[in-house]
């Protein structure tokens, strides 16, 4: 069970480091596993893809039957109900006004004999992977998909491992209502190389975005440079920050929701009240005994949860900081005041009526979010991971003369002469 730590004489790196050291990206028979499965895929193509769909999902595919058809996404709409509907809606239209405001245009400046600029363009291809199986992840869909559309990405693709039953027809909704409609039911690595490369079934994209298990993180890092990711994602994590005002139930709650993730999620509060720390375990161990998912919560708050008291808010802040959390909730009197001293965070959430779960679904920032101490130069996923920037110049000939002696002395200090020749032969 979760436990308390007394920081109040003093902070306990121990804990700290244990907390941070989550991540299982460099476990090397794994990363050998999925260098095989990489390289194969890139020299099989379609017939390596589709043996490693039978081998880890037990499922027959051919080029035939790998591409959802518009039939399975009709009939998906019989198996949501309205209120699912009705809801995915009012997420869309939240989470696309939210990265509407994240788009960037084209500019030019001019002056005399000078022209500079960026033009602005979206990447052409992308691919998305939603994890899938048994497991229903429509919000996954939403969130990458959005700002590739807002963003103007012109080919969506996904990806998405399958049940004998099909995907799941939440995901297949969720990707039908904001118009991503080349699906192909692979997952796992395999899917992640094809991808990259692309088979005879599946088109070679530009940039892969979306979360999966350990394997599908590999492979995205293992593929950077033959084409973008968008993050190698660890396991979630929440930081809540409470002082002695804060609602032990509500913060309870809110560690709970972010421990059923997997074993490997991390909860931790940081108060600066002792009796608000007994009564949030008091609460952990009364809410948990009514949850689904309590033998996954145990472990997570057994091997990476914590409850810490410090001394002052300024103490709370700077651990914080330290750990830069995925999710950090802020369920402090006057939270506003102290945003500004706030350095690294995924995303923070203000206020006891904010939990991360709003976050995760409906309210419009993104839920994917950089982990595992990422946040210190990582950012969410936005519009501008769907872009590309292109920087044009143009000079006269007379605005050349003017500074070809300084190009040609910095060319020459550089051993460059032929850069400096280029110059020098315009005149």
């Amino acid at each position: 069970m979760i436990e308390i730590f007394d920081f109040r004489k003093g902070i306990d790196d121990g804990i700290l480091q244990k907390l941070h050291n989550r991540s299982k990206l460099e476990n090397r028979e794994i990363a050998k596993k999925v260098e095989e499965i990489i390289s194969n895929v890139r020299e099989r193509k379609d017939k390596a893809l589709f043996e490693y769909t039978y081998m880890f999902d037990g499922i027959n595919l051919d080029k035939s039957t790998v591409k959802v058809t518009k039939e399975e996404i009709k009939n998906a709409y019989k198996e949501v109900g309205e209120e699912f509907l009705k809801a995915i809606d009012k997420a869309i239209k939240n989470i696309t006004e939210f990265h509407e405001k994240q788009k960037q245009s084209t500019w030019m400046d001019f002056k005399e004999g000078i022209i500079y600029g960026q033009i602005i363009r979206p990447l052409s291809q992308v691919g998305i992977y939603v994890p899938g199986g048994t497991a229903a992840y429509p919000s996954s869909v939403l969130m990458n998909g959005i700002p590739a559309k807002v963003a103007g990405v012109e080919r969506i693709v996904m990806v998405s491992p399958a049940s004998k039953k099909g995907i799941n027809p939440y995901v297949l909704v969720a990707a039908d209502r904001i118009g991503i409609n080349e699906i192909y039911r692979v997952g796992g690595a395999q899917a992640v190389a094809a991808l990259a490369f692309g088979t005879e079934s599946i088109p070679k994209v530009d940039k892969i975005v979306g979360p999966g298990n350990i394997f599908v993180a590999m492979a995205k890092r293992a593929l950077y440079g033959h084409v973008d990711i968008d993050m190698v994602a660890g396991p979630s994590e929440v930081l809540v920050i409470a002082d002695e005002a804060a609602n032990p139930k509500y913060v309870a709650a809110d560690l709970l929701s972010q421990a059923e993730h997997d074993a490997m999620a991390s909860s931790i509060l940081v108060t600066t009240s002792l009796e608000v720390a007994q009564q949030v375990k008091t609460e952990i161990e009364r809410q948990m005994e009514y949850l689904e998912r309590k033998e996954i919560i145990e472990k997570s708050l057994k091997n990476f949860g914590a409850i810490i008291v410090v001394n002052d808010l300024q103490e709370a802040i700077g651990i914080a900081n330290d750990i830069a959390p995925e999710h950090l909730e802020l369920n402090i009197s006057n939270a506003f005041e102290i945003i500004g001293e706030i350095k690294n965070a995924g995303a923070v959430f203000v206020g006891e009526y904010s939990p991360e779960p709003l976050g995760d679904y409906l309210a419009g920032p993104n839920h994917v979010l950089p982990t595992s101490g990422t946040a210190r130069f990582f950012s969410p996923l936005s519009v501008t991971d769907f872009i590309k920037k292109m920087n044009i110049l143009y000079y006269s000939k007379d605005s050349l003369r003017e500074v070809k002696e300084d190009v040609s002395t910095l060319a020459n200090s550089e051993g460059l002469t032929a850069h400096a020749n280029s110059i020098k032969v315009r005149f």
